[in-house]
């Protein structure tokens, strides 16, 4: 079980592969024979920068849905991706790193919540806003956000649906149209610098 030593040691694992690519070390130099931190489940780690302004502001976010991986190597990867290669933001640079707080979200296996003869308000009841992240795969695209991004936005179920079209870049409203596929999944989430 993912419990909060674990969440650390995955929090330390991200803040030092960022660091590493800094100094163009591998990934290599971190490990863990923990079984639980080497799980092959999907994994998002999102970065924050803490230093402009109030509250915390999208720095970069990127993970798997699923991963053939560990799960301490896909946060590792995914860490380096955020911090470097998210397309929505400039690479992070060295002196930013003391003010990015990371967060990683652990995902469950995504579990379908739409079949071909749900009616949209069907579909809208059986996501539970706060609790499930959703995933929409149409017409060779698919967009996913992750259960606090709803909270955060003060989203219903179906604006939740509607925002997990635009982000896979169709229309907000093609989670009705029998042939898209949409998911849930839960997540533990872990927060810290």
């Amino acid at each position: 079980m993912l419990d909060k030593k674990r969440g650390e040691e995955l929090l330390r694992i991200a803040h030092n592969s960022i660091k590493l690519a800094f100094d163009d070390k591998d990934l290599d130099l971190i490990k863990t024979n923990d079984k639980e931190l080497n799980a092959k489940v999907g994994v998002f780690v999102t970065l924050y920068d803490k230093h402009h302004g109030k509250g915390k502001e999208l720095r970069g976010c990127i993970g798997f849905t699923e991963s053939r991986l560990p799960l301490w190597r896909s946060v590792a990867e995914a860490a380096r991706l955020s911090a470097f290669d998210d397309p929505r933001f400039p690479p992070l640079k060295k002196d930013e790193l003391d003010h990015v707080s990371i967060e990683i979200s652990v995902l469950t296996k995504p579990e379908t919540v739409k079949n071909k003869k749900a009616k949209p308000s069907d579909i809208s009841k059986q996501i539970e806003v706060g609790k499930d992240g959703l995933i929409i795969e149409y017409s060779g695209f698919s967009g996913l956000l992750l259960p606090q991004v709803a909270v955060e936005y003060g989203w219903d179920a179906e604006r939740f649906l509607e925002e997990t079209c635009i982000k896979a870049g169709i229309s907000p409203d093609s989670w009705k149209n029998s042939g898209a596929r949409i998911y849930k999944f839960q997540c533990v989430i872990f927060s810290g610098k």
